[in-house]
């Protein structure tokens, strides 16, 4: 009896860990415009969903169902997470605004094959130069290493732009 209720609750557990999980993946894909990929993990997502809800409903009477139920979903929550930024699907742009070392830092980025627009601008402080470089989200991690390396002072922002056309991209190995 103990092993049938238990293997219940870890049944329920994992379907709720893999769909949860693969619906916070749908989320990103319909975020960054992949209607396809987000219709089918959609499909699976839902045909796991009701396998598992139908033997918490099967079961009510067993508050280990519900707790696989719960724990499921809060577990899948955060693997589906670390997936997406496993994945890294998309496009960073990296805007940073350097008082002193705009230049060299355009260049640096540039002789590292990513493009780099330099703007002259003035701050609250003085003149400044804001570098914008638009980058796959895998490489985000290697221009900060850059910037930093060069001004550690660097004022930077990274977003997340839904569509990226044209202009120069280098291709993360």
């Amino acid at each position: 009896m103990f092993w049938s209720i238990l293997g219940s609750a870890l049944l329920i557990f994992f379907l709720r860990l893999t769909d949860v999980s693969m619906g916070t993946v749908r989320t990103m894909m319909i975020m960054r415009g992949q209607r396809k990929w987000a219709a089918l993990i959609g499909f699976v997502e839902v045909t796991i969903w009701v396998l598992a809800i139908s033997q918490v409903i099967q079961n009510l009477d067993s508050i280990w169902n519900i707790f696989g139920y719960s724990g499921g979903f809060a577990t899948g929550t955060l693997l589906g997470m670390a997936i997406e930024n496993r994945l890294a699907l998309g496009y960073s742009t990296i805007s940073v605004i350097s008082m002193s070392q705009g230049l060299k830092l355009a260049e640096e980025a540039r002789s590292a094959g990513f493009g780099a627009t330099m703007v002259e601008g003035t701050g609250k402080s003085g003149p400044v130069y804001l570098i914008n470089i638009v980058v796959q989200r895998k490489q985000v991690a290697q221009v900060m290493e850059l910037v930093n390396s060069i001004d550690a002072t660097a004022f930077v922002t990274v977003e997340e732009p839904k569509t990226v056309r044209r202009g120069y991209r280098r291709i993360a190995k």
